[in-house]
């Protein structure tokens, strides 16, 4: 007969972890000390089990349910996931079929999470995610283990009474989403409306119902208004203002008084200038000019005032930042600030005084800064420029401040040629724009062109934001750093740009990838040869995608592209928190040094950065739209393009004119193609053809869908270069 095993008895301490092991596997299961004694088979006595369960629950380890029942601690559970997987935080970039890629600062690539592993997280939402091993050259995979924050909070969508609740149905580019709604929270709206839904509730993990408010119920409803509203919401930024930011605002003083005056620079007698879109509402910026006795010119880069208007933590403050940018779409502005902001208190409209920040440079003979100031004034515009109008004069030569305008153009021609000649790259991406009917439709598309009126103006706004950044940099060598804000911009992705410069090689251009400097030259290199030679122009938008992107930080390491060792942004701070922020620190550090919490300035910085690319989000995908809408009554048209993105699915491919861009999928080709790793390639795998970026090809518009914002195209031929 065999003998039974004599069970042990566990120490404290053991017994503790074994119970904790345990909770962790059976996270939704309930256990009793009778029923835990029982699974673990220790002799201990059922108090002892009762005790330690007990003390666990001090420590916040397991719950105490009811007496005799306990089960695990989900936060604590979450710890234990967080301290021993491989965990990042990321931003989840949704696909149209469910499934996401989150985006995570730090990893080379983007993890892929299935639909089933999102647990419920939307688009933008940042998460927490844990990280499997990969094997060599797989993309690495994921979980969501924590949706940390919701990035959309409202949906526009129509609405649609069921019969005891309502739904709001949302299509979206990442697909349909619905919200239901409960009749006390319908606020008028019926069968049809197009409504702003607040979500409440996102339920539980994957595939639960969301709940929801109605906001407003929309009374625009033609298809442009309401794509751009959906463009605004599902990128994280709200239509309107809350009630206490549009309180705040009216009880803001609407005149200067004279006390606010004497306690600036007065120079509301020099010549000063605005030069901007003809579509501006907000002038944030001002240029003056006048010759100094002793020969010198003497130029003001005078900008709005907006840190005497919003005081920090105040409502206005906290929406500011919340948005921390505005977003300028086709045919509207989404503002950082209230109107009554933007557009009147700190407008620096002409024929009125205006209070401003400003950054005041002498500059001698050979346009050399012998002199600068920073400092509070009060400014008074005598004229608003277009661009168009400025261009003008500064060609003609005559016309109202035309020497003033020659002067200007004369200095910031030689701001320019030092910067290059200091290793700027020269690469200038398109912009384009519309013509837009009285219905909202788009007529015609152009590029917006660059002369000397905006290069004026963007040089001396470059100047300003160097010398601000230097200007704090140098103050923090007296004894420690001042925490700043700087926009920096590091090298260039070598991994990228070394596939890049092999693919450029077998287009005829050659690089130098030695040192960062012969980087820039020869990126400046390609942009002057793209001049004549229409195939390395081709070349130029895919350069752009090895670089890094620019960001906000407390960390200065220079800024690449402009070859700057210091540089901010202190010029639009209308439109842009970063520059209200170095506002602040910059006034507090003229006269004397204010350092502020470098890890609260640096998590702003990081705020800020995220706001700025959802807002470039929206901006491209209002563009994206009205091309789509472009091109309705254009299917079975050819057009001329190039190949300009490639994916696992496909080749995409921007139209010449429009600049409209869509998809040729491979299985529509004439036989399989392979995708290099770099992605710049293809190569058919019966006959080893290669389609290449960059390549001319002739397309047919096969569709274009409105709501996923996507143009459909059949390869006709292939151009081939001479």
């Amino acid at each position: 007969m065999t003998k039974k095993k004599k069970s042990k008895k566990a120490n404290s301490s053991y017994l503790k972890k074994k119970i904790v092991s345990v909770l962790l596997a059976n996270p939704k299961k309930r256990f009793s000390p009778k029923s835990i004694k029982k699974k673990l088979k220790f002799s201990n006595p059922i108090d002892q089990v009762r005790a330690a369960m007990d003390e666990l629950v001090k420590a916040n380890k397991i719950l105490k349910l009811k007496p005799e029942v306990y089960k695990a601690n989900k936060n604590f559970i979450k710890q234990v996931i967080k301290t021993s997987l491989n965990t990042y935080k990321g931003v989840v970039d949704m696909t149209k079929r469910g499934a996401g890629f989150i985006l995570v600062d730090g990893l080379e690539e983007d993890v892929f999470v299935p639909a089933k592993f999102l647990m419920g997280a939307m688009n933008k939402d940042e998460v927490l995610i844990s990280v499997s091993e990969t094997s060599k050259g797989r993309r690495p995979n994921g979980k969501v283990i924590e949706i940390i924050k919701r990035n959309i909070t409202q949906v526009v969508g129509k609405f649609r009474k069921l019969k005891k609740f309502a739904v709001v149905e949302y299509k979206g580019k990442h697909g349909i989403i619905d919200v239901n709604v409960n009749p006390e929270d319908f606020k008028g709206a019926v069968n049809g409306d197009s409504v702003l839904v607040e979500i409440t509730s996102w339920g539980k993990n994957q595939n639960k119902s969301l709940w929801g408010k109605i906001d407003e119920v929309l009374t625009e409803t033609d298809a442009h208004n309401f794509a751009m509203q959906q463009i605004i919401i599902e990128n994280g930024f709200e239509l309107s203002f809350p009630d206490e930011v549009i309180a705040a605002t009216k009880k803001l003083a609407q005149n200067i008084s004279e006390q606010e005056i004497a306690l600036r620079k007065d120079i509301r007698d020099i010549t000063t200038l605005t030069i901007d879109p003809l579509t501006a509402q907000d002038f944030d910026d001002a240029l003056s000019v006048r010759t100094l006795e002793n020969g010198n010119i003497e130029v003001g880069v005078h900008i709005a005032d907006v840190s005497h208007y919003v005081k920090p933590d105040s409502a206005i403050d906290k929406e500011a930042f919340k948005r921390s940018t505005s977003v300028y779409l086709v045919d509207r502005c989404v503002p950082m600030l209230p109107e009554i902001l933007s557009n009147k208190l700190c407008s620096l409209r002409p024929d009125e005084d205006s209070l401003c920040f400003s950054a005041i440079f002498e500059f001698n003979e050979k346009s050399k800064i012998v002199n600068k100031w920073f400092g509070k004034t009060v400014i008074h515009s005598d004229r608003r420029f277009t661009y168009e109008e400025a261009q003008e004069i500064i060609e003609n030569g005559e016309g109202e401040y035309a020497e003033e305008l020659a002067t200007l153009n004369k200095i910031a021609k030689k701001l320019r040629k030092q910067k290059y000649k200091n290793g700027a790259i020269s690469f200038e991406t398109e912009e384009v724009q519309f013509k837009l009917d009285e219905q909202n439709r788009p007529v015609d598309i152009y590029v917006k062109e660059r002369k000397d009126a905006h290069l004026l103006v963007e040089d001396f706004m470059l100047l300003a934001n160097k010398s601000v950044a230097l200007f704090i940099a140098e103050k923090g060598k007296e004894k420690q750093i001042v925490p700043f804000v700087y926009r920096v911009h590091d090298l260039p992705n070598m991994e990228r740009l070394t596939d890049f410069s092999m693919f450029a090689k077998e287009l005829g251009f050659t690089m130098n990838l030695d040192t960062p400097k012969n980087i820039a030259k020869s990126f400046n290199a390609m942009a002057k040869a793209a001049k004549d030679d229409e195939l390395i122009a081709l070349l130029q938008p895919l350069a752009i995608r090895t670089m890094s992107k620019a960001i906000y930080t407390t960390e200065n390491i220079g800024h690449y592209g402009l070859a700057f060792e210091h540089y901010s942004h202190f010029t639009s701070p209308i439109r842009r928190y970063s520059d209200l922020l170095v506002h602040r620190i910059l006034e507090k550090n003229i006269d004397s040094t204010l350092r502020v919490k470098k890890d609260e300035l640096e998590a702003k910085c990081v705020h800020i950065s995220k706001m700025e690319r959802s807002a470039m989000d929206a901006e491209r995908e209002s563009v994206k739209y009205k091309q789509v809408e472009y091109l309705l009554d254009k299917i079975g048209q050819e057009f001329e393009g190039f190949i300009s993105g490639m994916i696992d699915s496909g080749i995409f491919v921007q139209l010449k004119e429009s600049r409209a861009e869509g998809l040729i999928r491979f299985d529509q080709l004439d036989e399989p193609y392979e995708l290099h790793d770099s992605r710049l390639y293809a190569i058919g795998i019966r006959s080893k053809s290669k389609i290449t970026m960059g390549m001319k090809v002739m397309v047919r518009v096969e569709d274009a869908d409105m709501e996923l914002r996507q143009v459909d195209l059949e390869l006709i031929d292939i151009i081939r270069q001479k």
